[in-house]
């Protein structure tokens, strides 16, 4: 009872005072900010809706992640700890089963890293192709970017993915000549979590096509294409995490979002949908630009995909 208290507490520091309705209380909603308390909270079932919007999950802590302050979110963390509450959907989705083996990827020999400070004269086009596409010398020295100028991959950018160990799982080799294949990527499976070393699992996720969208959104990782399987080790780890998920994907990938948002909802994530138009994807925006579409970003939730069905009759 005494943790259950403590948890009102926090969420009335966080959305203010209720209304007490049975075992629910009742909450202004941060997300539609009704004029009536319609967000209804549960906490022995630990769930939460609002009945206007349809924003909710089956975690509260979802809803303090996202509005509270870091003092409210550690103190529910510890209240959690206390009960020894396992959250995990991926221990209760697929009980026993250990990770896989991480792939391990030679980067090319002819690797010329662009962060080194004395350059040779054959990166002035590597360097000139990057800064056409808005990427900074920061974002250089944060994503290993690199370059060949000879051999397999002359003539191409290489920005390498590193799995959770620190060891190369794939890279990107994008021409910045004129090939007529502007990638050449290692003929190995895709089936791994670009740069999953640099993942921070507990804050927002956004889930991008391309690195060149992933290096503009932040905290991002690839799908390296648009779709995502359920069976893949990056759909097992947001789920292990219970990630929330902002979703991201080029113009022309409408179908195949939807398809992934409704992935994401029967797993119980919490999903939000960037609007990027009319870019054609998140690569041609400013990072600053892409920050203000996603605080703006749509909750995602069954209402949506029953729309977009009527929508697409």
């Amino acid at each position: 009872m005494e943790n259950h208290t403590e948890k009102i507490s926090i969420l009335k520091s966080i959305l203010g005072n209720p209304i007490a309705k049975g075992k629910e209380y009742l909450f202004f909603c941060p997300t539609c900010k009704h004029h009536k308390p319609k967000l209804s909270i549960n906490i022995q079932k630990d769930v939460f809706k609002c009945w206007v919007c349809g924003y909710s999950a089956t975690s509260i802590y979802r809803l303090v992640r996202k509005f509270g302050s870091f003092l409210e979110k550690s103190r529910w963390g510890d209240l959690d700890q206390q009960v020894d509450i396992n959250t995990s959907l991926y221990e209760k989705l697929f009980p026993g089963k250990k990770k896989e083996e991480e792939p391990v990827v030679q980067i090319p020999e002819e690797f010329c890293s662009l962060a080194n400070n004395n350059l040779p004269a054959t990166a002035i086009m590597a360097k000139k192709y990057l800064k056409a596409r808005g990427v900074t010398r920061r974002d250089i020295l944060k994503w290993k970017i690199g370059f060949c100028y000879d051999g397999e991959y002359g003539g191409r950018v290489i920005i390498p993915s590193f799995g959770a160990g620190g060891k190369p799982n794939y890279f990107i080799a994008r021409s910045y000549e004129q090939h007529w294949d502007r990638y050449k990527n290692p003929p190995v499976s895709r089936n791994i979590i670009f740069n999953d070393l640099y993942v921070d699992w507990k804050n927002d996720l956004c889930l991008v096509e391309g690195v060149f969208d992933a290096i503009v959104a932040e905290n991002a990782v690839p799908l390296l294409g648009s779709v995502l399987s359920e069976k893949s080790r990056l759909f097992k780890e947001i789920l292990n995490h219970d990630t929330p998920v902002y979703l991201a994907l080029d113009a022309d990938a409408e179908k195949k979002s939807v398809r992934l948002i409704s992935s994401l909802l029967k797993y119980g994530l919490e999903v939000y949908k960037v609007d990027i138009h009319p870019y054609n994807d998140v690569g041609d925006m400013s990072k600053e630009e892409f920050l203000s579409r996603k605080k703006n970003a749509r909750v995602m939730s069954s209402d949506y995909l029953v729309h977009y069905q009527l929508e697409n009759l």
